[in-house]
């Protein structure tokens, strides 16, 4: 193993430490219960070899030295149950609640981390990162506990008696078990490397079947099943390859420490026998000899035996930490403003962005929307409409230039603050598994069941709602899986009425509505849209024509602007697309819908 993988090592060990701290008491008591438990236990073969030398001898049996020192051995058995019970409660107690500390820190994290992060990593992945490593820590907090420190106390004490028992034979035991750790080494480092790659596949195999399970009805409609399969099957022979060398590494550790260990007891039996006979050690120290020695050689082949999960704890608690040491978004500042209301003016000055530094996206961009104004966007995919929404709302920042509202920058406002003023509807509804009113007064907790009513009247879904046996309680399953298309539409749009912000993003939102339903949304938008500013995110044809300003944009610029008739009259690219029968969002705008 290199420097740098101990010096890694050693820091997620330390990492570890840190959230098991809290938990000193419960670390306590475990390592209390763990010496009685390890001194009653070391007591029993003493009372044993006591009761074997009280009936060693023919027709000399002591019977009642022996029912005496049968009833302390089962005393001492039983009183070992108990300590050992207690000690496993004890670590138990720490694993989970180290765990547990561990999750709610990601979860934080997700909250935290700029939207970008969120978006660059496979979702299954950050699922299997906050699940399964955060489990395989626990797992190896369990074991490493249990094992390393009872261990430890087991092999002292177990030599500590051995010593005043007969030295000589002592010296036989120590002298030839370290064989079995060095044996254990030399796997450990062989293995460390497949269970970091487990890990790893691991992660992205969670990845692949969220993503999958999540689509299957796209997968199905284009039947993609087969080559999806394919996909997984290799991913999964890859799992399944680094899985069985890191398992057949750590395997070879158990036996290699028995066969050490079956050279002790062996060595014992001869030298215990030898003494017996020149009469320096009685047969039932000899027995507890054989029972020690096995005690001692015993806490190293548990340690080999837990060397996978604690492997597995390692490559998992690297994979947490790395997500753990992410940095979260840039905090507002302390001179940042809250602003609660607004009239609705947006000027947008000079701003450039792109995703990726080489790949330029938006350049020298510049708009001024005046208060209450539609301002519709279109253009083709990956032109920048999306986008320029996601830094209206600070989702990502500008790498040039600024955005202000009413005259005051949207960096100078609180994040929150800044979300509040505006009031998205997108072409993917997003609801939780909730109840219906639940979903409606997502961004309005506090709202009363008549002002969630009036919102489901607005967005025409009042009658639907009512007809559900559970009404405005019935619960919606994940990602609305019971409703409709058009229905979960419906329920982000009455969610965005109740708040009623100052400023609407409509992105698609009516995509997909059936006809009579989007004229009623349309009324409904009308009125909502009286004195807000309103942003129309290539929307379908009957709405791009009744903005007041439409912009075209093109490779992240806007290469016109107007209201319909206007740049009809100039015969631009816009004009182009409308009679050409192109969809202006898509390229591929059907002639029927105007």
């Amino acid at each position: 193993m290199s420097n740098q993988a101990k010096s890694t090592d050693q820091s997620t060990v330390k990492r570890i430490l840190h959230y098991v701290s809290p938990y000193r008491p419960q670390l306590i008591g475990a390592m209390i219960f763990a010496v009685c438990y390890v001194a009653l236990n070391l007591t029993a073969p003493i009372l044993i070899g006591y009761a074997i030398d009280h009936i060693i001898e023919e027709k000399n049996v002591d019977f009642s030295a022996v029912a005496q020192l049968s009833l302390m051995i089962g005393v001492t058995v039983f009183a070992c149950a108990i300590f050992q019970w207690l000690m496993g409660l004890c670590v138990n107690s720490v694993s989970y609640f180290t765990v547990r500390d561990i999750r709610k820190e990601i979860f934080r994290k997700f909250n935290a981390v700029p939207l970008r992060y969120i978006d660059g990593h496979p979702h299954g992945d950050l699922i299997s990162r906050m699940v399964n490593d955060a489990d395989a820590v626990g797992d190896g907090l369990q074991q490493g506990i249990t094992q390393l420190f009872s261990g430890l106390v087991m092999i002292l004490c177990t030599l500590g008696f051995m010593l005043l028992i007969n030295v000589y034979i002592a010296l036989v035991v120590v002298v030839i078990t370290p064989l079995s750790m060095f044996a254990a080494a030399f796997i450990t480092r062989l293995s460390q490397k497949m269970f970091r790659e487990q890990s790893k596949t691991q992660g992205e195999i969670s990845s692949y079947v969220e993503e999958y399970i999540g689509n299957q009805k796209i997968v199905r409609a284009f039947g993609y099943e087969e080559t999806s399969q394919h996909h997984f099957e290799e991913i999964n022979a890859r799992l399944c390859a680094c899985g069985q060398k890191s398992q057949f590494y750590s395997s070879l550790a158990n036996p290699s420490t028995r066969f050490v260990n079956g050279i002790v007891t062996a060595a014992v039996c001869i030298v215990g026998s030898i003494s017996a006979i020149s009469g320096t050690i009685t047969v039932g120290q000899i027995s507890v000899f054989l029972t020690y020695a096995n005690q001692y050689t015993k806490p190293f082949n548990e340690v080999t035996g837990v060397i996978p999960q604690l492997q597995s704890a390692l490559a998992g608690a690297d994979r947490v930490f790395s997500l753990l040491d992410e940095k979260p978004q840039q905090p507002d500042g302390q001179e940042s403003v809250e602003m609660n209301s607004c009239k609705g003016q947006i000027d947008i000055e000079n701003i450039n962005f792109s995703y990726t530094p080489p790949k330029k996206l938006i350049t020298n961009f510049n708009l001024h929307v005046k208060p209450g104004q539609h301002i519709a966007i279109v253009g083709p995919t990956g032109c920048g409409k999306t986008t320029l929404i996601n830094l209206l709302m600070r989702f990502y920042d500008v790498n040039s230039g600024d955005i202000k509202i009413d005259g005051t920058s949207i960096y100078q406002i609180k994040r929150n603050s800044l979300r509040s003023l505006y009031g998205m509807v997108l072409q993917d509804s997003w609801l939780c598994n909730a109840s219906i009113r639940d979903n409606i007064a997502y961004g309005k907790p506090d709202a009363s069941l008549d002002e969630v009513k009036a919102a489901a009247k607005e967005a025409h879904i009042d009658t639907f709602i009512e007809r559900l046996p559970n009404g405005y309680d019935t619960i919606v399953t994940e990602q609305g899986a019971n409703l409709s298309q058009g229905q979960r539409q419906l329920l982000c749009i009455a969610r965005v009425m109740l708040c009623s912000p100052p400023i609407l993003i409509l992105d698609e939102a009516t995509s997909s509505i059936d006809t009579r339903t989007e004229l009623k949304i349309q009324e409904a938008f009308r009125q909502m849209m009286q004195g807000r500013t309103s942003f129309i995110v290539a929307h379908r044809l009957s709405t791009v024509r009744e903005a007041d300003v439409i912009l075209v944009m093109k490779d992240g610029n806007i290469i016109e602007q107007g209201s319909h008739d206007e740049l009809l009259s100039k015969g631009g690219f816009y004009c182009r697309l409308y009679h050409s029968g192109e969809n202006i969002s898509t390229g591929n705008m059907p002639v029927s819908v105007h």
